[in-house]
This record gives C-alpha cells, structure tokens and sequence, in this order.
C-alpha cells in the first residue's frame, strides 16, 4: 500500500470518527445543552439583566455591558461550533470539512479578569456555566478534530524516498 492510499484510508476514517460523533447521543445532548444556555442568556440580558444593569454604578455598569458582550460572544462561537457539527449530521456539510481551521475554536484566556462584587449574581452564573461549556466543547475540538503534526521520519533518507514514491508513483 503506498503513501497515498494510507493518507486516503486516513481521511475515510476520520470522516467516520466525524459523522459517529454527530449522530452520537453525547452531542445531541451537548447541541440541547448548548442551544438552551445560549436561549436563557439572551432572555436573561433582554429582561431582567436590562432591569439589573440600570440598578449598578455607573463602572459597574460599564463592567456589566463588557461582561455580556463576553459572554454573548462566547456563546456565539459554541453556538456556530454546535450548528456546523449538526450541519455534518444533516448532510449540508461534508465529515471532512469540519477540520478546517475557520471551524476550530480559539483557546480562551487562563485568567480572566475579577468580576466586581456588585456584578449581578445571574449574570456571573451564566458566565460561568457558558466557560464550562466552552472548556467542553474546547476539550471536544481539539481531540476529534485538530490533527497531530506529522512525525517526522526516523531515517531523513527513508522519508524522501517515501515522499518520492508517493509523488511519482
């Protein structure tokens, strides 16, 4: 078998991986989690976190209307991961397109900065629920989808003829 066939047999195997994983339970379950926490936060912010955030300081405030912007943004990027993993299950997008790198998730800052005290508590639990999500789903991405750098060939005379043969068959 050459090097070529391996690398064919390679994506059809990873494309299977995908498309086990979207029709999975655990991802219908993380898609209804996800869906969900980003219906909550949105009809948390339009109502009673609008109410809330006139209640603050004027820096509180400020920090609020950061804060959400945050989370909203935050909960963007799962929402679109989410959808493009449904896509693939639905047949609109093929297996092997959800490697590429405009579909990864960005790893987030370590630290974030400290939340006021005065920071409503329903918003400071929605930022916190949406991070765990996001860890998640990071975890998700980065172990089914990114794909480890090529090894690099224990005999350098070896790999260019491997790669010879490949390309000239």
């Amino acid at each position: 078998m050459n090097l070529l066939n391996v690398q064919q047999l390679a994506e059809v195997d990873r494309s299977a991986e995908v498309l086990k994983f979207t029709r999975s339970e655990l991802f219908h379950r993380l898609f209804r989690e996800g869906i969900e926490l980003v219906e909550e936060t949105a009809a948390y912010l339009d109502g009673d976190g609008r109410n809330e955030s006139r209640l603050l300081s004027r820096a509180v405030g400020l920090a609020y209307a950061s804060e959400s912007m945050k989370l909203t943004t935050r909960l963007m990027q799962i929402a679109s991961w989410l959808l493009v993993q449904r896509a693939v299950n639905e047949g609109n997008l093929i297996p092997d397109a959800v490697f590429e790198p405009r579909y990864r998730l960005a790893q987030r800052a370590m630290a974030p900065e400290p939340l006021p005290s005065e920071m409503p508590i329903a918003l400071v639990e929605y930022i916190v629920r949406a991070e765990r999500l996001y860890d998640r789903v990071y975890y998700l991405d980065q172990k089914m989808f990114v794909l480890p750098p090529e090894a690099p060939s224990q005999n350098g005379v070896l790999g260019q003829m491997e790669r010879l043969r490949a390309a000239f068959g």
